[in-house]
């Protein structure tokens, strides 16, 4: 297996609105990100995935671009980035931003050129004399009239984000030149948005019937995505060394590796969303119980299948999930399960992503009322839950627990008044908690969260059997236990992991001659696993 620096690091994601606001505006921005770095050097961070932050009228916070190569306002100037990139290169910080080309802002040049089929520009979107019946991804339809064409155009997102018709070789040309531009600057890659949907049926046929996602059949991995994937990387990627891990929704491991096999030349790694259904029926909205051997089943899948043909990313949270100890682990048990499943999820092979509060257990905040809730997603669920007929207290418990604000609450820095993150008014409500949950408590407890993932990161670079062993479960079956090893010709490591906030009974451990590297608790009895407890054995 080919060893590179992006399979050997954590990356961490931050979500700039929410991160640390320098200014006192009550929004996060690129010098509060600069402010921040010696925090991230602490924690062991080697690689930085920034959201969205070029020029946007914030439909979707950033996710609907007007300027590909200018940062907005609120978060500061093209100077701003390019210093926040040489004191990340000076750290030994790597800086991977977001890449949303599957869809501009209506606000974006092109866009309204597009409207006035002026030269090139006709066919730069996707557009319809008749009404196509595809539905959106945030609800509702995804085609819409626009009256000064006197056509329809797609929107596979907020009506604001339409779809660029990537059939259109000039259209091609723009996304190249982007990446391009900021590779110059000395970006090291890019986190490519939405990536497996860029290809289209450009007859666009109306869609089969379906409770979601009307007409996904017409866009979803559409055989083109290769050979677009593939120019990208002939033309701009190989000249830099650089890594692209795409956002993939809906996709297996067969097209995972596909997109991620070196030898193809598309992509270095995909996110997928498989482990994100372990709590709802593939769709975050219908919500079911969780229960571990769901999570185990989809991570053990990809673990398995694309050992050897490709490379996994291993999260549990980013900016559009709630937090994971709400999801996956226990309020009740804040510490032992947020360390156990960070233990479960980062001893396995792939490339591992922290998201921002992650590493001091943030959770989700749970706003009583609707109007709290800034996410455009969110709102247009609770009207579309309400026209069905569903209840707003029924509503209101599923935004509760899977709103995308869960995640994008003021990131919680110390005990202050608006938990450090700014001293002015945030953007959102920060989560009433932050008095027990925040770095500076963090960092001064030799037994919190944050010094726990510290000694996971020490270990990743320590050992490289976490890196490239090989994976293989143990005791598959068993619904409280997640184990499994890693090895390779020499060394064998091993995790066991309770998923259960009971004690659990080992028949036997034959793993007791091995090295204890790493526990969540302090005393341990061999045949005993205490609630939430995980262990990392390792014998040379």
């Amino acid at each position: 297996m080919k060893k590179t620096w992006y399979k050997e690091e954590f990356v961490y994601q931050i979500y700039p609105r929410s991160f640390y606001d320098s200014n006192n505006d009550g929004i996060g921005d690129i010098k509060g990100i600069i402010e921040k770095i010696p925090y991230l050097k602490e924690l062991g961070i080697g690689i930085i995935w920034l959201s969205p932050v070029y020029k946007s009228p914030m439909e979707d916070n950033g996710y609907d671009i007007s300027d590909y190569l200018d940062i907005a306002e609120e978060f500061g100037t093209l100077s701003d980035i390019k210093l926040l990139i040489k004191e990340l290169h000076k750290a030994k910080i790597k800086l991977v931003m977001d890449l949303v080309v599957n869809h501009t802002s209506s606000e974006h040049l092109w866009f309204k050129k597009s409207i006035k089929k002026q030269g090139k520009y006709k066919d730069y979107y996707h557009w319809e004399k008749e009404k196509v019946n595809w539905t959106s991804f945030f609800g509702g339809e995804a085609w819409s009239f626009n009256g000064e064409r006197e056509e329809y155009y797609l929107h596979l997102f907020a009506k604001g984000q339409p779809d660029l018709n990537w059939d259109n070789p000039d259209v091609r040309d723009e996304v190249k030149n982007i990446i391009k531009f900021w590779l110059d600057k000395g970006v090291d890659g890019f986190r490519c948005d939405v990536i497996n949907l860029i290809a289209k049926n450009n007859k666009h046929p109306n869609g089969k019937p379906s409770l979601i996602l009307k007409g996904k059949e017409h866009y979803l991995s559409h055989p083109n995505l290769h050979k677009y994937l593939h120019e990208i990387y002939r033309d701009v990627l190989s000249k830099y060394d650089c890594f692209t891990v795409g956002e993939t929704v809906f996709v297996n491991p067969e097209v995972a590796s596909l997109l991620t096999a070196p030898n193809r030349k598309e992509l270095s790694m995909v996110f997928q969303f498989d482990h994100m259904a372990a709590d709802n029926h593939y769709v975050k909205w219908f919500m079911k119980k969780f229960k571990s051997i769901n999570l185990k089943k989809s991570l053990s899948k990809w673990q398995n299948k694309l050992n050897g043909k490709g490379w996994n990313t291993l999260y549990l949270e980013n900016h559009d999930q709630s937090r994971s100890i709400n999801r996956f682990g226990s309020l009740e048990y804040h510490y032992e399960s947020a360390t156990m499943l960070a233990t479960m999820l980062y001893f396995q092979q792939g490339t591992p992503f922290i998201y921002q509060g992650q590493e001091i257990g943030m959770t989700n905040v749970s706003y009583e009322h609707l109007d709290d809730y800034q996410d455009i997603e969110t709102h247009n669920i609770y009207a579309m839950g309400r026209k069905l007929l569903m209840s707003h207290k029924r509503m209101m418990k599923k935004i509760k627990m899977m709103s995308r604000d869960n995640a994008r609450t003021p990131m919680q820095w110390n005990d202050s008044k608006h938990a450090g993150f700014s001293t002015h008014k945030p953007w959102i409500k920060t989560n009433p908690n932050y008095k027990n949950i925040n770095v500076q408590k963090s960092i001064d407890d030799e037994n919190s969260i944050f010094q726990y993932y510290r000694e996971v990161i020490s270990l990743r670079k320590k050992h490289p059997i976490i890196v490239y062993g090989a994976y293989q479960d143990i005791n598959f079956r068993n619904k409280k236990l997640y184990s499994y090893r890693r090895y390779n010709n020499t060394e064998e490591l091993v995790v066991l992991c309770n998923f259960s906030d009971k004690e659990y009974s080992l028949k036997q451990n034959k793993h007791l001659n091995y090295a204890l590297i790493l526990s969540n608790y302090k005393d341990n009895n061999a045949l005993l696993l205490k609630p939430y407890e995980a262990r990392v054995y390792l014998k040379k």
